[in-house]
């Protein structure tokens, strides 16, 4: 009998059950999970915080604190979808579990009742080095690579809170835009991990920001910079610290040389502190025939040309670029270029601590991925694909208590690994200019999109002559663009070879003036004072100056006392009683108005600092020094030198 024609349709219809076993926590507190993520921040972690940071919940809600962090994180990972949508992306794993399905309103008031303090507090403890010592691209000899940067394209809602606080771009059009806040990180480039950030108003430099992560530099770090942070105070405070750095000068920067090494480079002094100058022509012939000329000018604690050759540097300083990698991951990749969703600072605070916090848990998951394969460098790991798996895994439910090494996040990194990195180049240009009539230069020969460099040539200055002329090759006319000629001594170096003929002899100002051959002898009487500030020269009385002794000078000033971590403040508050809770936190501190401000969400300095010496005429705080305040003393504390000072001043008023 042949078989009916109805059977092998019945069989391939059939259905199967698979069934699946979630772990996730019990009762009400079920929704708060991050997936396989979860394990990187487990609820111990998160409840543990909670109670330090005084966020623990009073009474068991329908709605817990620790619900809420884990839903602050899940944001973070799905920034196109609203509130609600995002907490059916939570639950949508926990079918057959009774869960609240709450109101866009409750999951508001859930943010607004926990602050930013709990997600800064997991921030800061997430973050830090991912990548151990051996693994690839991470450490330069002995060193770990870390670099600064800012970013100032995060944009805010343009509500009139966001407005008073971070202000809004203006350029010639006027007033144009949303409001931009300044995120300013420390990167391990080798992995992109975060080691530290910091983040505000657009109106305080990226080194304001970057003293604030001084403190995470340690003695077996090399900093990475770029011209912005060249500045002669900031490179010092950097030396305090123990690690080394490697920062390029702009063009105009000339330091007063003390000495030429056998390799070409120079050794000078910036405030205080012993560099080793390199100075380098660099040639790339792209993939199209175009010919690219550009120039270096370094400035390096490594002072040893036959342990650290001067080309060994120059390829080096091409890492700092691993920083704006991370940022392209965090702005565009993570947060899909989108405006952040809060309408005042504090949401805002809290949402970026949740981002940051995010970012590093994904990093960290790249990372243990890849040191698993040994050999592999970071670079290969797709930030994309470790997000999209990281929303798969929220969706599901799953790896929350896995013990697996990878996890399935890691698979799907290895599994999807990018090819080994490519020297390409290209045009810089505005992602997002004012004007859409806005053209690229037509001179720059740079190759408008991505062109892969098929030959690098690092040429090191050893000589103080004129530089090739540069010559593009990319348009049927090639353009000579003749670079100039060199520069001659500088006045410091002119003044300070003067010195060194005869350095037991005691120079006045004018005296020195005639010697150098300047004309303005009051203006060059107030540069040689600078100087002598400056640590540059050596100053024995009013106007009379020698040679500094170089064998006695110390090697770098003494670090700067760091900055406490600023409380947190209850915006209810007055001025002056804020100002007093920020005062007692550390009474031991010497505050001025520019570590304040930000506490109490102070954009106008200059108005705080005359504000606060008001204070101090009225007996109400007492002024240490020149624009420093503290707490008035007890009647119970000895009587110091500051302690009288601030009296005198109590007393005055």
């Amino acid at each position: 009998m042949s078989p009916s024609p109805e059977a092998p349709l019945r069989c391939e219809s059939a259905t199967s059950t698979v069934t699946r076993s979630l772990t996730v926590a019990a009762g009400v507190f079920a929704p708060g999970h991050l997936g396989e993520l979860t394990r990187y921040l487990p609820f111990e972690l998160v409840d543990a915080v909670l109670a330090e940071t005084g966020a623990v919940q009073r009474r068991l809600r329908s709605l817990p604190s620790r619900v809420g962090v884990y839903f602050m994180l899940a944001l973070g990972l799905f920034p196109y979808l609203g509130y609600a949508k995002v907490w059916d992306k939570l639950v949508v794993g926990l079918t057959g579990l009774p869960v609240p399905t709450p109101s866009e309103k409750a999951l508001r008031d859930l943010r607004r009742r926990l602050g930013a303090a709990p997600v800064k507090a997991l921030f800061g403890i997430v973050a830090g080095p991912l990548a151990q010592p051996r693994t690839p691209g991470v450490r330069y000899r002995r060193w770990r690579t870390v670099a600064f940067d800012g970013c100032s394209s995060i944009t805010v809602p343009d509500a009139e809170r966001n407005r008073g606080r971070f202000g809004r771009p203006r350029n010639r059009y006027g007033w144009t835009g949303y409001p931009l806040l300044r995120l300013m990180a420390l990167v391990e480039t080798g992995s992109r991990g975060l080691l530290g950030a910091e983040f505000g108003p657009r109106s305080h430099g990226e080194n304001h920001y970057a003293q604030r992560l001084l403190h995470l530099l340690g003695p077996d770090m090399l900093v990475l910079a770029d011209r912005g942070f060249d500045d002669g105070k900031f490179l010092a405070q950097v030396a305090g610290t123990g690690a080394q750095f490697l920062v390029r000068l702009t063009s105009n920067r000339r330091p007063p040389t003390v000495g030429r090494l056998h390799d070409g480079s120079l050794l000078a002094r910036i405030h205080g502190v012993t560099v080793r100058i390199i100075e380098a022509d660099i040639t790339a012939t792209c993939a199209d025939g175009t010919r690219l000329n550009d120039g270096y000018r370094l400035a390096t604690t490594l002072l040893d040309p036959g342990l650290d050759p001067a080309e060994t540097l120059v390829r080096l300083y091409h890492e700092r670029w691993e920083i704006e990698s991370a940022y392209y991951a965090l702005r565009h990749t993570l947060m899909n270029g989108r405006v952040l969703r809060s309408g005042d600072p504090f949401g805002v605070e809290q949402e970026m601590w949740a981002l940051l916090t995010l970012y590093q848990l994904l990093r960290t998951a790249m990372v243990d991925a890849v040191e698993s394969s040994p050999g592999t460098d970071p670079d290969r790991a797709s930030f994309t694909i470790a997000l999209e798996a990281a929303r798969d895994q929220l969706v599901a439910a799953q790896g929350a208590s896995s013990h697996d090494l990878v996890g399935r996040i890691g698979r799907a990194v290895l599994a999807n690994l990018l090819p080994a990195r490519r020297s390409r180049i290209s045009l810089r240009k505005v992602k997002c200019p004012i004007s859409r009539y806005t053209y690229a230069n037509p001179e720059d020969p740079r190759p408008r999109s991505s062109t892969r460099v098929d030959s690098l040539v690092i040429g090191i200055h050893t000589t103080q002559q004129a530089t090739a002329p540069f010559v593009s090759t990319r348009h049927p006319f090639p353009t000579v663009k003749p670079q100039p000629a060199p520069r001659p001594p500088s006045l410091i170096d002119r003044a300070l070879g003067v010195l060194r003929s005869q350095p037991g002899r005691r120079w006045g100002a004018q005296e020195l003036a005639a010697a150098v051959g300047v004309d303005n002898v009051n203006s060059f009487c107030v540069l040689v004072a600078r100087w002598a500030r400056n640590g540059l020269i050596s100053k024995l009385q009013h106007g009379v100056y020698a040679l500094i002794d170089e064998s006695a000078a110390p090697t770098s000033p003494p670090p700067a006392p760091p900055t406490p971590p600023l409380p947190e403040v209850d915006p209810t508050l007055s001025r002056f009683q804020a100002t007093l809770v920020v005062l007692r936190s550390a009474p031991e501190h010497a505050w001025t108005a520019m570590e304040i401000a930000p506490a109490l969400g102070i954009t106008n300095i200059n108005s705080f600092q005359v504000q606060m010496a008001t204070w101090s005429r009225q007996g109400r705080i007492a002024k240490v020094r020149h624009g420093a305040y503290t707490l008035l003393p007890t009647p119970s504390e000895p009587a110091t030198a500051a302690n009288l000072k601030s009296l005198t001043y109590a007393v005055t008023a």
